[in-house]
């Protein structure tokens, strides 16, 4: 297929998937990899900005326990896209090999990794590395300190409480001497602030933390407010995860999408619950026609959101629905969206 030029403009577009696997549908786990890097290839050629895979353990609601390993096999397939983990989770991992493996996925890819990284949410997860999720934050803070200095190729000692260092150094860095760019998660409202304080980018699931989409403007508040009271210079950028679906119209995106939808609400390791019927009305998704992504981008842009990253691939769909709702969100919400913001800026 040949590349189409990349989604560019005042609204960045990117994928995200959790990787939900339901080995009871018939796809081994093998033929459902494949269908994700294929999923990466075409988001590469259709031109979206950055592809994210998460991380998670010990139950098939997340089935990429190393995004590091799926990450490099798609660099290997792709020429442009950017290549996110989100999340690395850092209390579960030695932050010398994540410095490692990381820097190296960079250096394959050629520089085009984004690195989102969180201190972990789910217990079963926790209990099954034997990590005290009390300690979870302190356990965070420390590893990221280390990987950045890592990073940076020197040779560091570091006498922390999870993690003793002596006259260590990587012998492969990142590509670029600031390394890639570095996204903390958050879940809740109070945190947000924090991570803006603290001068970080920001990656966030609104589904989890607001119930309805008007939610987003205080949440955007709050991370601009902390990052302007970091000292940083500029602006923190915030990647908003999203449920999308994109069809001919709204009636066939719910035929089409609301069955998986809900299959993924009621297996998913986290309690919130918004099933089909309620996220459209909460609009905290982009489900239904080009005309209504169309609105629904906009409006995101309205409440202060500057880049989405859409999980298209969820509860069991099949990939050509996927593929499908990719290429119109690329061949038809995307332009429409971008000249519209466009045409405002310049007005």
């Amino acid at each position: 297929m040949a590349q189409s030029q990349p989604i560019d403009g005042p609204m960045k577009l990117s994928m995200f998937s959790v990787v939900d696997y339901y080995p009871n549908q018939g796809r081994s786990v093998g033929e459902f990899f494949g269908q994700v890097l294929d999923q990466i290839e075409l988001a590469d050629d259709l031109g979206y900005n950055s592809f994210f895979v998460a991380e998670h353990h010990f139950t098939d609601y997340g089935d990429f326990p190393n995004p590091a390993v799926a990450l490099a096999a798609a660099a290997a397939r792709t020429s442009r896209i950017k290549l996110g983990a989100a999340v690395v989770v850092l209390p579960f991992r030695n932050p010398i090999q994540v410095a490692e493996d990381y820097a190296m996925l960079d250096q394959i890819s050629n520089g085009r990794l984004v690195m989102g990284v969180g201190s972990g949410y789910l217990s079963h997860e926790f209990d099954g590395f034997g990590v005290a999720g009390k300690t979870k934050r302190e356990n965070f803070d420390e590893s990221l300190d280390i990987i950045r200095k890592l990073w940076t190729g020197e040779t560091i000692s570091y006498d922390g409480e999870f993690t003793k260092i002596e006259n260590t150094a990587i012998n492969v860095t990142p590509v670029s001497k600031d390394g890639p760019g570095i996204f903390v998660a958050a879940l809740r409202m109070e945190s947000v602030y924090y991570v803006g304080k603290n001068g970080d980018n920001m990656m966030i699931v609104p589904y989890a933390s607001i119930d309805t989409i008007e939610g987003m403007a205080p949440m955007m508040d709050e991370y601009n407010r902390g990052f302007a009271d970091s000292g940083k210079d500029g602006e923190g950028e915030v990647i908003a995860a999203f449920h999308t679906y994109i069809s001919d119209t709204d009636e066939l995106a719910r035929e089409e999408a609301q069955d998986a939808f809900d299959l993924y609400v009621e297996t998913r390791d986290y309690a919130k619950s918004q099933v089909y019927a309620q996220i459209v009305q909460s609009e905290v998704c982009i489900f239904g026609s080009v005309e209504t992504a169309v609105d629904r981008l906009v409006k995101m842009h309205d409440l202060g959101l500057r880049h989405v990253s859409m999980l298209m691939n969820f509860g069991g769909m099949p990939n050509d629905l996927v593929c499908k709702s990719m290429r119109l969100m690329a061949t038809e919400v995307a332009p429409r969206v971008q000249a519209i913001l466009a045409e405002r800026k310049g007005g």
